[in-house]
């Protein structure tokens, strides 16, 4: 047949390189899990176990040329099948109600809520008249009130009266979802407490599996005390991963620069040290002439590189952004042991394959698709300029032009789903970037691993001490950019099909042998095509009912100045609106309870008495909303706390003089949504 030749003659042209699809083809059949609204049965898995089978057999008994397009359709059947067991494997009792009483648990994790309390994460957890099946796993508390009889600290067993709630869903349809990304984190219920924590065991008695996060807990205190303020507060944050002592004026600024990075321990920090590691190891056993001419000194480092970056990953709490680089080193590094290319397409499709199969949930992490995207995007940048003669650049030049290159390509890579995902664009960050990631690679992880090495010693302040300006450059740069007028561009959140497609031009663009990759243009340009078309719904209920929002011409308008407060900057960075609450509780539009939508009235009923004005309000409004049980027999369309609890948050659009509502549970019937 024509088109099996057709399609067995393209194949053929992309032999050597069709192993770089394997992740992308994985992520396909991940991507589609979670798009599924309703969770498979075990039928439908089974089924599809079968497909996988079927055509894993017929690629075996197919020719060389036909195999790739059985293999593919299985791979993509695979990514299907592991998203679906991870779910399964990570389950565990979410509550199902809110609680009010005593709490007690283990502390295994302390952080800062985005109030900037202090806030807990416990384990073996007991909450009273409630069965241990129904008891979440895990519990994260923020600690209100007068607090301070307490040091928070990993191990210790905390008790206090807290309230507690199931992990929150969307803020509106389509929108980030709190409750997945819990379910992975196996966080069955999150709250506050205004009562004083106290404690029931010492940490002492609760150490056991905790080694490690006590020793970040110490090492943290330790490099704070001997580095006070802001600096030792963000060495603390780049050698741990301990962001509480960090005030939320730095993060944002370094947000606003598009430096955020070199705070998360990820890729940057990971090939900092380890390449910092195998050089310096390299130079110092060729410095000693038995070990230069005996020794295998390439291996040797790139295992000690190895054992480093393992280290640093443990000290990091293993989160997901580190345990992703870790994988990254570990496949560049063992590349060097079997003397083969460390930084290859290869060895990012190998580590991407692994980051999938362990955490194929990861794919929906903003940090998952950055790093990738960066990765790839450098590693095929560079290999083009390796094909180009640079002998006529003056030596010192040539970092130049790499730390140029490699700082545009990464934030070009990035810099959509940066933009998509946090809806803001820093307008200086390649000049941010420019300016202090060198600082970060020359002065600070390498004092950083000096004040490691001394630390047993007593003498780790002296690698502070080198470490100390590096880091202040860093912030001063990052407080400069962000102060600059016009230092970051809001952007509307794109739909669902954005991402997507542009990735998948973006790989196509690179993976892609032959002048046919030149097609990859064409999804980009649709992705940004649908990006700029994307209209926000013109009205927002919160799954509370408390508040609600309506697109006026100046911006959404919201009914009240706080409260939902979580919800009201989601729905306005959503918009593209860098109004905070209270600026868009200003404009004229939803503050009084009455909201005119083409020409319909709604009307938002709060207060006291509101139940009683239910029947009324229905009479005179299309489309009624309350934040508690109610009922009419006027004909409206009432939506009330009842309704919400099966709904969600709710949006709202006019098409054809008619209100169209959707609901953030709607169609989401899955393992995380109740």
């Amino acid at each position: 047949m024509p088109l099996l030749a057709w399609i067995s003659a393209t194949l053929d042209r992309q032999r050597g390189v069709l192993f770089h699809w394997v992740p992308v083809l994985l992520a396909a059949g991940i991507g589609a899990y979670f798009a599924l609204p309703t969770e498979p049965s075990a039928a439908q898995y089974g089924l599809i176990a079968a497909g996988i089978a079927g055509l894993s057999g017929a690629a075996w008994r197919a020719g060389a040329q036909a195999a790739p397009v059985f293999v593919a359709l299985a791979l993509i059947g695979t990514g299907l099948c592991l998203a679906g067991a991870r779910a399964h494997g990570v389950a565990a009792p979410v509550l199902e109600f809110r609680y009010y009483g005593p709490v007690t648990g283990r502390i295994v994790k302390v952080d800062r809520s985005a109030s900037q309390k202090p806030r807990v994460t416990l384990d073996q957890v007991v909450l009273e008249r409630t069965a241990p099946d129904r008891t979440p796993e895990r519990v994260r508390l923020s600690l209100h009130g007068e607090q301070g009889y307490v040091a928070l600290q990993p191990g210790l067993t905390l008790m206090v009266t807290a309230h507690l709630s199931p992990p929150p869903g969307p803020a509106e349809p389509g929108g980030f979802d709190f409750r997945r990304m819990a379910w992975f984190d196996r966080l069955g219920a999150v709250g506050y407490a205004r009562s004083p924590a106290l404690t029931l065991a010492p940490a002492e008695a609760g150490a056991r599996g905790l080694a490690i996060a006590r020793l970040r807990a110490a090492i943290s205190r330790g490099v704070q005390s001997l580095m006070p303020g802001e600096a030792g507060a963000f060495a603390a944050a780049i050698t741990t991963g301990d962001r509480s002592a960090m005030a939320p004026e730095t993060i944002e600024a370094l947000r606003k620069s598009n430096l955020a990075h070199v705070l998360a321990i990820s890729g940057l920090h990971m090939g900092l040290l380890t390449g910092f590691v195998f050089a310096a190891l390299r130079v110092a056993m060729a410095a000693i002439p038995y070990a230069a001419l005996r020794w295998p000194t390439k291996k040797i480092a790139a295992v000690a590189a190895i054992g480093a970056g393992f280290f640093y990953y443990l000290l990091s709490g293993g989160i997901v952004a580190t345990e992703r680089a870790m994988i990254m080193i570990t496949v560049m590094f063992v590349a060097i042991l079997c003397d083969r290319r460390a930084i290859s397409l290869r060895s990012v499709a190998i580590a991407a394959t692994l980051v999938l199969a362990l955490r194929p949930e990861s794919l929906t992490e903003p940090g998952f698709q950055m790093s990738f995207a960066a990765t790839t995007a450098l590693v095929a940048a560079f290999a083009v300029l390796r094909e180009y003669d640079r002998s006529w650049l003056p030596r010192w030049a040539r970092p130049v032009l790499a730390l140029v290159v490699s700082s545009t390509v990464a934030g070009a890579a990035t810099a959509p789903i940066a933009a998509a995902h946090f809806n803001r664009i820093a307008d200086y960050g390649l000049i941010a970037n420019l300016i202090a990631v060198p600082a970060m690679g020359l002065l600070v992880m390498p004092a950083a691993v000096l004040a490691a090495l001394l630390w047993p010693l007593g003498l780790s302040f002296m690698g502070l001490a080198l470490m100390k300006p590096g880091v202040e450059w860093i912030l001063g740069i990052a407080h400069w950019v962000a102060a600059l007028p016009g230092s970051v561009t809001p952007v509307v959140a794109p739909g669902t099909a954005v991402l997507p497609a542009l990735a998948l031009g973006g790989l196509w663009l690179v993976l892609w042998q032959g002048r046919a990759r030149w097609i990859g243009v064409l999804p980009m340009v649709l992705g940004l095509a649908l990006w700029m078309q994307t209209e926000r719904p013109v009205l927002l209920v919160a799954e509370s009912g408390g508040l609600v929002g309506v697109m006026t011409e100046g911006g959404r308008a919201l009914n009240k100045p706080r409260g939902d407060g979580f919800v009201a900057l989601s729905w306005l960075e959503n918009d593209g609106d860098s109004a905070d609450q209270e600026g868009a509780h200003a404009r004229p539009g939803a503050a009084d309870g009455l909201i005119d939508l083409g020409g319909l009235p709604i009307i938002h009923l709060s207060g006291r008495g509101a139940i009683d004005r239910v029947e009324e309000s229905c009479r005179s409004a299309s489309l009624v909303i309350i934040a508690k049980p109610a009922q009419s027999d006027a004909p409206c369309l009432l939506v009330d706390a009842e309704r919400l609890r099966d709904t969600g948050a709710l949006a709202v659009t006019l098409e054809a003089g008619v209100l169209k509502l959707s609901g953030a549970r709607d169609a989401a019937r899955r393992l995380w949504s109740p």
